[in-house]
């Protein structure tokens, strides 16, 4: 999830949206992690599940990370709320699809991962190897017509 966070990092700019869907654990901030190193803002980039939002400015002279997480917002309104500057800023919002999709142009990132099959008990973890995930990049609007990647 970080090296296709490092992908994305080095593609985004100033004004660009990514949405980002997926369970609890599916690595939503590993990815978010990843693009902020991408783009060089000051870390560490951390889920910002109680805050809301955080701003990571660049360290490069390029545009700030701003990472939400719309898990606990009833609405858009709650979103314009946080008084976001999307054409200055790179907006990753985790949860945020249906929240922000109007705004023109964005990517949407959906991660699936495997929820186990039940039979956990017989599982050595300290052996298991990293559970696969499967990602969707999506590109929406003019901006991400030619593809994303």
């Amino acid at each position: 999830m970080h090296a296709l966070g490092l992908r994305l990092g080095r593609v985004l700019e100033a004004g660009d949206l990514v949405i980002l869907t997926g369970p609890l654990g599916a690595g939503k901030t590993t990815l978010t992690r990843g693009i902020g190193e991408g783009l060089g803002v000051r870390g560490p980039v951390q889920s910002p599940t109680f805050v809301l939002a955080r701003t990571h400015p660049s360290l490069v002279g390029g545009a700030p990370l701003v990472h939400v997480d719309a898990y606990r917002l009833a609405g858009a309104e709650e979103l314009d709320d946080l008084d976001i500057d999307f054409e200055r800023s790179v907006v990753v919002a985790e949860w945020g699809a249906g929240l922000v999709e109007e705004r023109g142009s964005w990517v949407e990132v959906v991660i699936a991962r495997p929820t186990g099959s039940g039979d956990d008990e017989d599982i050595d973890w300290s052996e298991a190897p990293v559970e696969p995930r499967e990602v969707t990049v999506l590109g929406y609007g003019e901006r991400w017509a030619g593809g994303v990647l």
